[in-house]
């Protein structure tokens, strides 16, 4: 017998087990449906909780103020400085005029406070520069190098009045404590599910095994190959992941369309994650959730079926 012919006959039992054995194929189908719902929740909650700490991230930075006699060349050398720092992702300059700019606009309808600022005659604002750095944990260092080049009192460093750190150090700490946090969940969420959906489709699959134990009996009787055993069940599990993955990418349209939030989140959480759209998430990364979802829905499938049949072949 060919290897093709073999291949064609395993394929076509396959689908035989698959449509006969109807209620089981829908338990096994509605169980990894609901399974590829978790994993989809997962996907989109991580990349919900990634958009958020990124904006919250963007949001931070450590501020270093001059004094208001600072010179251009004392700043740039502060500004070169932290540039060649390994840890700073960007520095951006904020000049006397612009800090004097910014703070009118931002006091226009408070008449008192303006008038006070005039009639000084002079502009009593610093320069600043404004500095992210490429992880939430690398701002203490970098508020450290400003401090020690600050308490030195020499070169460029006189020129430096204050640094923000600090006074924000504790929502720092906070921001970064829920990143780590949250890449922890993230792993442990996913390997609990991939063990509860193993457990739960093999027992599923087991039950279209077990009513098809005597076939496999006189299949083994015959001489037939573990492989020739094995194939048609492994076809139907594949046919399971398939069916139950082309249902939740369908589904997931007009559900996320119509709550482009998030799935299952209740009205405190939703707070959160307001700003991210999940419908416009699925739609861009539509290739994504396709490989994701279809590929561990035919690959648990087919490894559920390989292990549940394991027990009715002969040894």
């Amino acid at each position: 017998m060919s290897y093709w012919t073999t291949t064609k006959r395993i394929a076509r039992y396959g689908l035989v087990g698959f449509v006969r054995n109807g209620f089981v194929s829908l338990s096994a189908i509605l169980m990894m449906t609901i399974m590829s719902f978790m994993l989809v929740n997962i996907m989109i909650s991580n990349a919900a909780m990634t958009a958020t700490l990124k904006d919250l991230t963007n949001k931070v930075d450590v501020t270093v103020y001059f004094r208001t006699n600072a010179t251009g060349d004392q700043i740039e050398q502060i500004n070169r400085s932290l540039q060649s720092l390994p840890e700073v992702a960007s520095v951006s300059l904020m000049t006397r005029e612009q800090a004097l700019a910014d703070f009118r606009e931002r006091h226009k309808n408070d008449q008192l406070t303006i008038q006070a600022l005039d009639e000084l005659g002079t502009n009593p604002l610093g320069a600043s520069l404004e500095i992210r750095a490429k992880q939430t944990s690398q701002y203490e260092g970098i508020a450290k190098y400003l401090q020690a080049q600050q308490d030195s009192q020499s070169g460029a460093g006189v020129a430096i009045d204050k640094v923000n750190f600090y006074q924000n150090k504790t929502a720092i700490d906070r921001l970064t404590n829920i990143i780590d946090t949250s890449k922890k969940n993230g792993i442990a969420k996913t390997i609990f599910l991939a063990v509860c959906a193993v457990l739960i489709v093999l027992n599923t699959i087991r039950l279209a095994i077990y009513t098809a134990r005597d076939e496999i009996g006189v299949m083994n009787l015959v001489g037939a190959s573990r492989w020739y055993v094995r194939g048609p069940f492994m076809v139907a599990g594949v046919l399971y992941g398939v069916v139950s993955s082309v249902l939740v990418l369908i589904l997931l349209y007009p559900i996320l369309l119509y709550h482009p939030v998030l799935i299952g989140l209740d009205p405190t959480t939703e707070l959160l994650f307001g700003n991210f759209n999940s419908f416009t998430y699925y739609t861009a990364n539509f290739l994504l959730f396709f490989v994701v979802v279809t590929g561990t829905s035919i690959a648990l499938g087919a490894l559920s079926s390989y292990l549940a049949v394991r027990r009715y072949l002969r040894t």
